[in-house]
């Protein structure tokens, strides 16, 4: 079995022989109620794969859905159109000027359509493109654009330059809806939603699928899937453990699904329990935020759709940004007051912020404080209580004193509770009872 992981390209999946959770029944569907679409959802989770299979789609390359649930459905001929792709990936701004690497992109792709883009200080590329587009193929067409807001959020660490980006794409999205005449469709992919507001204010009819039934479940494998596509590698390793460690994304607190790029690791590397998809970008700006509002106990924390949405780059909240990049999850939604539960999706994100968090606080100690932690378990199930306090008391004392002067409580209990995290135990903070009150409460087996 070949696992397409990090493939982006739905031809080069679908020509490799690479195994493919077939999506397309559910992308119909959502193409079917309407025109302008847009969908957020952490890295490394296909939002590319989707856009490139749209590309394939209204290119009308059959030859590619053979086998496919949309095969038999589509109007090959009848929908077939001219499609723009941006992908703000491979647009060259770190560095430069972003309206300059904007420019560049969009010509790139233009030459690739046979077509020349009018220069000047008022011409919108992309305004100019669809409608040279429309005109040459005398076809409405279909404009897919990829991380719309990575200019944004790789500098959320310098709120100037990133609301000065998101100046330049709201020029650049400004002329989408007077674009309406010449488009077939608009599918517009990120991690963010905060600035569907401030970029897309005048497109209102653009409709946000990120909560939405029909789409909690177009990205990601559901275990229903997993068992179905991955029956053969799921015969060799606990099914309960792999759910555990992998399963639990949710974009409305009842459909879960695993990280397509953890699982497919996970499954190459012969079932081998590893961080995969934490590794590949640690959330240190985050972290650092999360530890500056005492933000270190994550589980059931409550939020608005309000809350979820809102991006205010000049007063950036953790909760949202740490829910949309990926590192809480809806556990739970109550219609009825309208807030959603949130936690970490799994044990991999779990233990790994937790971790990268246990560093920040500790100013970053020569020893990691996994190995402490571990000792700290082996001499709970000894009973040793004494070896307990010395691991506590080894882990504050290689604290600077620099680091913690002036500290208050929250940074004590912050250190205790992610050590007792990380032990896996069961820990709640605060307990109150007829005795009095602890700050934690942990249960060991016995």
């Amino acid at each position: 079995m070949k696992y397409p992981i990090g493939i982006q390209d739905f031809r080069k999946l679908r020509e490799g022989g690479y195994v493919y959770v077939d999506k397309t029944q559910e992308l119909y569907h959502i193409l079917e109620g309407g025109s302008y679409f847009f969908l957020s959802r952490p890295r490394r989770f296909g939002k590319s794969l989707l856009l490139s299979t749209l590309y394939e789609l209204y290119r009308g390359n059959q030859e590619l859905f053979e086998g496919l649930w949309i095969d038999s459905q589509w109007d090959w001929e009848k929908m077939q159109r001219p499609v723009i792709w941006l992908k703000f990936s491979s647009f060259k701004y770190k560095g430069n000027d972003l309206k300059q690497a904007i420019q560049e992109g969009i010509e790139e792709f233009a030459a690739g359509l046979n077509i020349a883009l009018d220069h000047g200080a008022y011409v919108n590329p992309l305004q100019d493109l669809i409608r040279k587009a429309h005109d040459q193929y005398g076809q409405k067409v279909v404009l897919l654009i990829d991380e719309y807001d990575k200019p944004i959020i790789d500098y959320l660490d310098e709120p100037g330059q990133a609301e000065a980006n998101r100046d330049i794409l709201k020029w650049l999205y400004s002329i989408l809806k007077d674009s309406d005449p010449y488009l077939e469709l608009v599918f517009i992919t990120g991690v963010s939603a905060f600035s569907k507001v401030s970029i897309f204010s005048d497109l209102n009819n653009l409709y946000n699928l990120s909560l939405v039934a029909p789409a909690r479940t177009l990205l990601g494998i559901t275990q229903e899937e997993l068992e179905h596509y991955f029956a053969k590698p799921l015969e060799t390793v606990d099914k309960e453990e792999v759910r555990r460690w992998y399963n639990g994304y949710s974009w409305g607190g009842t459909e879960k699904v695993y990280n397509p790029f953890s699982i497919l690791s996970f499954f190459r590397g012969g079932g081998e329990y590893r961080n995969f998809w934490f590794e590949t970008g640690t959330p240190t700006f985050l972290v650092k935020e999360m530890k500056k509002r005492s933000y270190f106990n994550l589980r059931d924390t409550l939020a608005t759709q309000h809350d979820l949405n809102n991006f205010d780059l000049r007063n950036l909240q953790p909760i949202p940004i740490l829910f949309q990049t990926g590192y809480l999850t809806i556990k739970h939604y109550e219609p009825a007051d309208l807030v959603y539960t949130l936690d970490y999706p799994n044990q991999e994100v779990r233990h790994s912020l937790q971790e990268v968090l246990l560093k920040e606080y500790l100013d970053y100690p020569s020893e990691n404080p996994v190995p402490k932690v571990l000792r700290m378990r082996d001499a709970l199930r000894e009973g040793d209580l004494k070896e307990v306090f010395q691991i506590i008391n080894a882990a504050f004392s290689e604290i600077s004193y620099d680091h913690w002067k002036g500290q208050t409580e929250h940074f004590y209990h912050a250190v205790v509770t992610l050590i007792f995290s990380l032990l896996g135990t069961y820990i709640r903070s605060e307990v109150h009872s007829s005795r009095g009150r602890c700050d934690a409460l942990v249960e060991t087996p016995d």
